[in-house]
């Protein structure tokens, strides 16, 4: 026999035992001769494979069906191994002569085309490699959702079918997954039959198939819903993101998933920057690639005559600084034809231990801070083009970062806010799956024959724990997936890709909390008893009166509606909402660390929770079998099954009524019908809407190369106020003015002086947050944007993860006692502390965001304030007094002329404020008169630019570019 040589993989973790079990009678029960038998034949064998050179010898492994994969905890359990011959690879380097079937020894029934490999079959995924002792996948199939075979939800499409050969000899069946087809073969029909059937009933068999779509038609399934590891933790602002993001590299022990719309290799990721040179994004990777850890990083490789984002430069100097760092960009637009979308997520994996996902891509501008300051002279914080103002300028070019775009002396940077947030458990190998499935993809289309680019294999994970066996919760599950699968319809054409070539692949890996979880078995059962508004159990739900938009989206625990009444005897009747939210504040925890002063408000409190990730992906982004668009369900379902309130923060707000046969997706709609169920029941309902004052976007408003800044404007407004698709208008004609008891819209700004004696000066807080809070339980945070292009699957590439608390905290809500959660209700008093310029002492002022006293009173008069005193001291725009072109080049021409000099957005202020006093001119410091703004929080210019049709004209470039663009 042939043995391994030393050093060589061993099977010493694996007892022998565990292949082959001595089955022993039960007690009592008389031996039968039988019995006996196969007692003496398991221990003969037992002993037998006690031998580790027979055990490592190639001929017991294909004896057995056994290779280095089999018993690899983080591949998932053992099902079918065995050689196979297939076509599609190329040629494999070998001295082995044993790479034809035997018949083509005599028969010549393979051309030369045909090889030998071994086939790997887990429960996620069937890898091909060189032989049983071989770790580096030849090719993978990541195993995905897959449709009905008659459209609206029967049978599932098999992944394996069997192949009729015409010449008896052969013996062939077909693997299909996503726009993947590979054909292979083996040695009889039998073994044929034994192959389909064990890849059908791996893929498709719930709990653990993966092929079968989950609640919104995602991927993945919730979790959380017993204890299996689930955490997550929000980070507002870029400071806190970051520092965290650094510290998660430094501890990074096997490999880090990067992907992004946009790297900057020479971000730093904590500041003052001169101090932090260890903390520069290729520093952080170059120290953890010399230390062996291998490093991945997905790219969007962006149309370069329509942004200026660099991807290649980022590519060339990732690539310099170490071998064990590999980049992909993606896609190729020629081949592709993929001009108009583009891979928009933002994500950071560590050992798939922990995952960051949200809005912050790891780039200039980004960094910030609640203080959102303006300027920063000399640099402290922002070095060079990272102090960022793309209203004023985006850079040309980025290879000499420390060299400032703009002048610090007279501009302004643009304060960015955003919102992050880390996963710990399933739901973060769920995203490490998702990217191993576009790494992979990309890798076959744009670097087939690369060597140094591998193939990535994703750790596996049950798709439903296995610990929670036949339960009839996971039979909900099953109906769910179902359901939610008939109605996932798309009417969108997708750009197919040219076919896969192969590339190395990445596979996903095995749960680690399975082998050494502490918590003991029991904790394992679904908890029947925990408290649950109008629910048993965690897939317990309710209708709403009304039919859901999304009627394939029926919310199980993840949105529990837990009786109010019931929780009103868990309340004392002398409790203080101030107090409450100031204990709290001061003492909110980080896994089991309190949050230093500092990063209060930045940073929340690490909490085990119920969560699903979902996606919008295709097969142009992510070679999938269909289109993907479980973030819009997930947004639509959420908001019709709000109680009292949704709170949104987004970069764009443009989405579509019921009819609206130009923007497709149908979150509007779902706002609109539940401002009217409020209405209609007398009830109070609030929606509050934060996004950019203006696109953040090179241009003023009336430049002649700012069309796209218009049209963006154009749609945004078509949305919230004007035209009859919008729904201010609608709500307008059945409520009258009472309109913005439901609804209202606002944005954020910020001012200062740009250095010690400097100008003051002002600029929007750029909201590129993703974030939807609901009733302080759910919270939906990642990286789509609301509109189209983010929304609908087809389009842009996005993820996002929904999740519910599970740790509940006593708050109000309508003024009466409600049970918030930990998770979603401090990550709302973050906020808004932020938007308000709320102290720790005054947070109990809104620990109820329903009532007048809250919403009208502080929020909605805050609002208000702020944008007259910003209005009266610098006249900046966007604002309401400017409804048409002609008036917007009165303003600028009548300030540029007092001034002096101003910013693109009027936001420069005088150096002192004219007013009358007993007769005479009196000049005041602006500064005096700004400091009565409270945070950051200005009402949005509903009337701005309203006389004007915002849409390019037919001498613009714009014009003749598809709309789609724009929405």
């Amino acid at each position: 026999m042939e043995v391994l040589e030393t050093g060589a993989f061993f099977f010493r973790d694996v007892p022998s035992s565990a292949a082959l079990p001595i089955i022993r009678p039960e007690l009592g029960r008389q031996h039968s001769m039988s019995d006996r038998a196969r007692v003496a034949m398991q221990g003969y064998l037992n002993h037998f494979l006690g031998n580790l050179d027979i055990v490592n010898s190639r001929e017991v492994c294909k004896f057995l069906e056994v290779s280095t994969l089999s018993f690899s905890p983080e591949y998932g359990p053992k099902q079918k191994e065995d050689y196979v011959m297939v076509n599609h690879l190329p040629k494999i380097l070998d001295d082995d002569d044993d790479r034809k079937c035997s018949p083509c020894q005599w028969f010549n029934c393979c051309n030369d085309n045909w090889q030998k490999v071994w086939a790997v079959l887990k429960p996620g995924f069937l890898a091909l490699l060189k032989d049983p002792f071989d770790t580096k996948p030849l090719d993978i199939i990541v195993f995905d959702v897959l449709p009905p075979s008659d459209g609206i939800g029967g049978a599932r499409v098999p992944l394996a079918v069997e192949i009729k050969e015409r010449n008896p000899l052969r013996h062939s069946f077909k693997v299909s997954c996503g726009n993947r087809s590979i054909r292979l073969r083996s040695k009889s029909g039998a073994k044929v039959k034994d192959w389909v059937a064990a890849i059908n009933d791996a893929a498709l068999r719930l709990p653990e198939g993966w092929c079968h779509p989950h609640r919104f038609g995602s991927f993945a399934p919730p979790r959380g819903l017993a204890e299996d590891g689930s955490e997550v933790q929000w980070f507002v602002d870029g400071r806190a993101a970051f520092e965290s993001i650094a510290s998660a590299i430094d501890e990074a022990k096997s490999e880090i998933f990067i992907c992004g719309w946009w790297v900057c290799p020479e971000l730093y990721l904590r500041r003052p920057f001169q101090t932090n040179a260890s903390s520069r994004l290729d520093a952080l990777l170059e120290a953890k690639a010399k230390q062996g850890v291998q490093i991945y990083i997905l790219l969007y490789k962006e149309v370069a005559l329509a942004l200026k984002i660099n991807s290649v430069y980022s590519k060339r100097r990732l690539l310099s600084i170490h071998e064990n760092i590999r980049v992909l960009r993606y896609p190729d637009h020629f081949s592709s034809g993929v001009y108009l979308w583009s891979h928009h997520e933002k994500l950071v994996i560590i050992d798939n231990h922990i995952c960051f996902i949200g809005g912050l891509d790891l780039c200039f501008g980004r960094y910030d801070s609640s203080d959102h300051k303006v300027g920063d002279v000399p640099p402290k914080i922002w070095p060079g083009k990272d102090y960022y103002n793309p209203r004023e300028s985006e850079p040309n070019t980025w290879e000499d970062t420390m060299k400032d775009e703009i002048d610090r002396e007279k501009y302004p940077r643009m304060p960015w806010h955003d919102v992050h947030c880390a996963l710990w458990g399933p739901p973060c190998r769920d995203v490490a799956r998702h990217f191993v499935q576009r790494w992979n993809y990309a890798k076959r289309n744009k670097a087939p024959n690369e060597q140094t680019i591998p193939l990535l294999m994703p750790q596996h994970h049950m798709v439903i724990p296995h610990y929670m066996g036949s339960s009839k919760e996971m039979e909900v599950e099953k109906k769910i997936s179902e359901d939610t699968y008939r109605a996932i319809k798309r009417d969108d054409s997708v750009t197919s890709l040219s076919s896969f070539q192969d590339i190395p692949l990445l596979i996903p890996q095995e749960a680690d909390e399975l082998r050494g979880s502490n918590v003991d078995s029991k904790s394992h059962e679904l908890e029947d008893d925990q408290p649950s508004r109008g629910s048993k159990g965690p897939f317990s739900f309710r209708k709403t009166k009304n039919d859901s938009l999304v009627e394939d989206t029926p919310m199980t625990g993840f949105v529990d509606n837990f009786d109010s009444l019931a929780f009103k005897q868990d309340l004392s009747s002398d409790i203080s909402k101030r107090t409450l939210e100031k204990e709290w504040w001061e003492t909110q925890e980080r896994g089991d660390q309190v949050v230093s002063a500092d990063e209060t408000g930045q940073v929340g409190p690490r909490v085990s929770c119920r969560c699903q990730v979902i996606r919008s992906v295709s097969q142009w982004s992510a070679g999938t079998s269909q289109v993907e668009e479980s973030i819009h369900r997930a947004y639509c379902s959420l908001i019709e099954r709000a109680e009292h309130f949704v709170y949104i923060e987004n970069q764009f707000f443009i989405s579509g009524l019921k009819g609206d046969e130009i923007i497709r997706n149908r979150v509007l709609e779902s706002m609109y019908r539940r401002i009217i169920r409020a209405h209609q029941e007398k009830k109070s309902f609030r929606v509050i809407i934060v996004i950019p004052l203006l696109p953040g976007f090179q241009g003023g408003i009336d430049d002649a190369g700012a069309a796209s800044v218009r049209a963006i404007m154009h749609w945004q407004y078509r949305t919230i106020y004007r035209g009859q698709n919008s729904i201010l208008h609608n709500l307008y004609d059945l409520l009258g003015a009472r309109m913005h008891d439901y609804i209202s819209f606002y944005g954020l700004r910020s001012y200062g002086k740009l250095f010690d004696g400097g100008p003051v000066a002002t600029s929007q807080v750029y909201v590129h947050s993703k974030v939807m809070i609901v009733d302080d339980c759910t919270v939906l945070i990642g990286s789509a944007n609301i509109n189209d292009r983010s929304l609908l699957g087809s389009r842009d590439s996005e993820i996002g993860v929904l999740i519910e608390d599970k740790e509940l905290v006593d708050s109000f809500m309508g003024g009466k006692p409600w049970k918030a959660g930990k998770f979603a209700s401090s990550l709302r008093h973050s906020l808004w502390s932020e938007h308000l310029g709320l102290s720790a002492v005054e947070m109990g002022h809104i620990i109820d965001p329903v009532i007048d006293s809250t919403y009208k009173e502080i929020w909605m008069a805050t609002a208000k304030t702020n944008t007259m005193i910003y209005q009266d001291v610098i006249s900046c725009i966007p604002n309401d007094l400017i409804q048409s072109r002609s008036a917007l080049r009165q303003c600028m021409t009548y300030y540029k002329d007092k001034l002096g000099h101003t910013t693109i957005d009027l936001g420069i202020a005088p150096v002192k404020l004219e007013s009358y006093q007993d007769g005479s001119i009196r000049g005041t410091d602006p500064m005096e008169r700004l400091k009565s703004v409270k945070g950051h929080l200005v009402s949005f210019p509903l009337d701005f630019m309203c006389k004007e049709d915002l849409r390019p004209g037919y001498k613009e470039s714009e014009y003749y570019a598809s709309p789609q663009v724009f929405h």
